[in-house]
């Protein structure tokens, strides 16, 4: 928390330049590169794995980008959803919970038309879930894994889960793999995503500024 609060107040160009990293001028194919980044600066180890950004720490990185009004501008992407192969996995193992038992989130300016190495870093907010969000993010969590197992990813769409929403992640849209159809058969579609939904980070926002 120290480290992340010396930059608050500090532009995405202030860091990348001291760390001799190339800004690009968007983020529109560089999607990841504000939390590389700030991951950079802060010493995460943990890279594309499936574990918290700081293992030793048990610690998830989440920056969030931030409209002028202070609102989330995107959901949050917590980790890939697994499509196969889920016998056993439940709640208390699983990579959601795993990812969001305590988050350092690091709000960034994030209007589009703000050049990347213009954008500015806000105060850091170290968050664990509430008795209740923890019990809502289990309750959606569980009702995706339901309809993924039975058959039903590609009836899941935006209106399922209340905190966590289930989304196409994928580099492009011509990237397939493998999940249970509703015959039981295995079918090609899209790799999914768990996200947090932006009325959940901006609830997690004002809570942390306001009280």
């Amino acid at each position: 928390m120290q480290r992340a609060r010396t930059l608050a107040g500090l532009t995405l160009g202030d860091l990348a330049r001291a760390a001799n990293i190339e800004i690009p001028v968007n983020l529109k194919i560089q999607k990841g590169w504000t939390g590389q980044l700030i991951e950079l600066w802060l010493g995460a180890s943990a890279g594309s794995k499936p574990e918290q950004d700081f293992p030793e720490l048990g610690v998830e990185l989440k920056t969030l980008p931030l409209s002028y009004d202070n609102k989330p501008l995107e959901t949050t992407y917590v980790c890939y959803a697994p499509l196969t192969d889920n016998t056993g996995v439940n709640w208390e193992n699983c990579n959601v919970r795993n990812k969001l038992q305590c988050v350092l989130w690091l709000p960034v300016q994030g209007e589009r038309e703000i050049p990347p190495i213009d954008r500015i870093i806000g105060f850091p907010i170290l968050w664990q879930p509430s008795a209740q969000q923890n019990a809502q993010l289990q309750h959606d969590w569980e009702e995706l894994m339901d309809m993924i197992s039975l058959g039903q990813v590609e009836r899941i769409d935006a209106t399922v889960g209340s905190y966590l929403q289930l989304r196409p992640k994928a580099a492009n849209g011509a990237a397939v793999t493998d999940a249970i159809g509703e015959d039981g058969h295995f079918i090609k579609t899209r790799p999914r995503g768990f996200y947090l939904r932006k009325n959940f980070t901006q609830h997690i926002l004002e809570t942390a500024f306001v009280g």
